[in-house]
């Protein structure tokens, strides 16, 4: 009798506990080969951005001081275009590097979103990204403030600005960047290392 009763909530508990763990083996994660599809397909979304790009760039310094600089974007799919690399360079008229960024865009399949890890002047930072059907949008909280960036891609050249948006809605353009694109690059994929 003693033996039932210590028997009773330890058959109550395996039966609740075996039909919950089923369930959980039997819901599988993605496999890899349907997540690099799903990945491959949302960043076709963002081809219209790879090349070789050069033109002019002008930003708003701390200081107040308008700066004009030659601004070069290198831009290439990577890991069979399941993601894309961006790197920018902006050089003043002596042809000395001012400014020098690199990011790595991505799909993140669960939540539906594209995401930029970007490094800049000492800088590091995650910011959601967004398609758009002639370019692309992308923004960074800065308290308060709001830096807004939109590009617009269109016949080879590349526009994108930057905008500080106040509280009150109000826009201050701090950046603007036009640039031509010359060419076709195969980097970073090209040069990679083989087996031999």
């Amino acid at each position: 009798m003693r033996i039932s009763t210590l028997l009773k909530p330890l058959l109550v508990l395996l039966f609740v506990v075996i039909p919950a763990s089923t369930d959980v083996v039997g819901q599988r994660p993605p496999n890899s080969e349907e997540l690099l599809t799903e990945q491959k397909k949302a960043m076709n979304k963002l081809n219209r951005m790879n090349g070789l790009w050069r033109g002019t760039a002008w930003t708003i310094l701390r200081s107040g001081k308008k700066q004009t600089i030659t601004q070069t974007e290198r831009m290439g799919a990577f890991l069979d275009g399941t993601v894309k690399v961006v790197e920018g360079k902006g050089f003043d008229t002596d042809g000395n590097v001012v400014f020098n960024a690199f990011a790595v865009i991505s799909f993140d399949t669960q939540k539906k979103k594209y995401f930029m890890r970007s490094y800049a002047q000492g800088q590091a930072g995650d910011f959601q990204i967004t398609p758009t059907d002639d370019g692309y949008t992308w923004e960074i909280p800065a308290g308060p403030v709001t830096i807004r960036y939109n590009a617009v891609i269109k016949d080879n050249t590349l526009t994108e600005t930057g905008d500080r948006i106040m509280p009150n809605g109000k826009s201050i353009r701090f950046f603007e960047m036009r640039l031509n694109r010359i060419g076709d690059t195969d980097w970073p994929s090209g040069g990679s290392l083989g087996p031999k």
